[in-house]
């Protein structure tokens, strides 16, 4: 049985809730990974009411929910706090601006993100933690093993409470691994699994995009990582076989620039074996959803999303029961 294709919706969170689903259902897909942004979900309003409303038109248009997203809420609550983070956060959590407030506040975001995901009747919450040391990533003036072990002690110390709270609501957290997070590659997921105990709602949103371009395993992050694969992202990054302008940090230019060793791409434009992350996942038993997170500056996104969407039903198929050459032997 094939996998289900879901759309997250956060690159879409311009568009009204109930139109982008008639567009996912015309373009394939089986239900969403809804963004709580724009007006696809709104962690502030979800009684039960608003979620029996949402499941209403996901219902009406022949989707389901496998999974709701709270990354920008998420990425304040271990962030050194700027204007950046003004300018994505809901103004209950940005209040006044003084860091530790917003922290503070975004961790009861993202704890009232799991009640409402209850609500919602999904057991799982993607999207990122922050990351107090992603700044110190290279290391001049040196960092000192110390300054690292404090950065991880302090995603500890913020999201034990979120994640004790899930345990209590039945709810999984899934990291999206990636640049600026506390775990962005195999050495520093294995890190934060410590830094919380290992957690048991605490997992990963694998997303091999953010790993590609890296130089990152992103296969062997499957199969290292096996049990905590909660949820997947199916996205493609393209990179250069030849040197750049830009390299693989970007040199301050903006997605899609000529010149940069790497751009995402939708899916079977980019760099990525997504069969061998399918055989993988097969190997894994992991039989949830697979959500198409569309960015490719270079194509429009609703032709590429319901390319996308085939591209993942082509791509996926399930793992033998049987030995190939179990017909062989004798009786």
């Amino acid at each position: 049985m094939s996998r289900p294709v879901t759309l997250f919706t956060g690159q879409w969170a311009d568009m009204p809730f109930e139109i982008l689903c008639q567009k996912a259902r015309s373009f394939g897909y089986d239900g969403l990974e809804i963004a709580c942004w724009g007006d696809h979900f709104e962690v502030n309003k979800a009684d039960q009411a608003y979620c029996d409303k949402k499941n209403e038109i996901l219902a009406k248009n022949g989707l389901k929910v496998f999974a709701i997203a709270n990354h920008l809420a998420g990425q304040a609550v271990c962030d050194h706090i700027d204007e950046r983070h003004k300018g994505i956060l809901p103004a209950s959590v940005w209040g006044n601006g003084d860091p530790e407030g917003v922290r503070k506040r975004a961790a009861i975001e993202m704890m009232k993100t799991g009640e409402a995901a209850k609500r919602l009747g999904v057991n799982t919450v993607t999207g990122f933690t922050g990351s107090s040391i992603w700044p110190l990533l290279y290391s001049f003036p040196s960092v000192s093993p110390a300054m690292i072990d404090e950065g991880y002690a302090d995603f500890s110390t913020r999201w034990l409470p979120i994640l004790n709270k899930y345990h209590e609501l039945g709810i999984r957290f899934a990291l999206e691994a990636h640049p600026t997070e506390i775990a962005f590659d195999i050495v520093s997921a294995r890190r934060t699994l410590k830094a919380v105990n290992n957690h048991p709602e605490f997992g990963f949103n694998f997303d091999p995009s953010h790993f590609g371009y890296q130089g990152v395993d992103y296969v062997k992050f499957i199969h290292i990582f096996s049990e905590k694969i909660f949820h997947v992202h199916m996205k493609d990054v393209g990179w250069s076989k030849v040197p750049t302008e830009a390299g693989v940090f970007g040199g301050h230019t903006e997605f899609g620039t000529l010149g940069r060793y790497w751009d995402f791409r939708s899916l079977g434009h980019g760099n990525i074996d997504f069969e061998e992350i399918i055989r993988a996942l097969n190997s894994i038993k992991y039989k949830g959803p697979l959500s198409v997170e569309w960015e490719d500056s270079g194509m429009d996104r609703e032709f590429g999303a319901k390319e996308a969407c085939e591209f993942v039903r082509k791509v996926d198929f399930p793992s033998s029961e049987i030995a190939f050459d179990a017909a062989f032997e004798k009786k």
